[in-house]
């Protein structure tokens, strides 16, 4: 069975520990739904980022808290661009699926969406970040 990849970002206000795991859980939670066929069970693996100035939590902690304690994840930083977009959770997770790479749909919330504009096929009402 093919490994597909899905990507996602989402920003924070602050760096505490509640921020970063609403936001996770917000961000997966939105994964969840743009992609329906996705079932916890499928996911082979779970890579979290965040940027140099969130420290505070573990993105990974809210999947395991979303029911996720089966899925491999690791947490790690994201390299410091300069003027890169600050208080960012990137994912990356590894679908065990039949569908094509094109089937996939790719979630960047708030102001992280403009990391990757060319992988936004819906515009939807976001909000403010959390």
């Amino acid at each position: 069975m093919p490994v597909r990849g899905i990507r996602g970002a989402i920003c924070v206000s602050e760096d505490q520990p509640d921020a970063i795991l609403e936001a996770t859980e917000t961000l997966l939670k939105a994964i969840l739904e743009a992609n329906p066929g996705l079932v916890i069970q499928d996911i082979a693996c779970g890579i979290f980022t965040t940027t140099e100035d969130l420290s505070t939590a573990y993105p990974a902690q809210a999947a395991r808290e979303m029911g996720w304690g089966e899925v491999p994840m690791i947490c790690s930083q994201e390299i410091p661009v300069p003027d890169g977009l600050p208080r960012c959770i990137r994912v990356l997770l590894e679908w065990n699926t039949e569908l094509s790479q094109h089937e996939i749909h790719h979630v960047y919330l708030g102001a992280a969406a403009s990391l990757r504009p060319d992988l936004i096929d819906i515009e939807k009402p976001l909000g403010n970040d959390i």
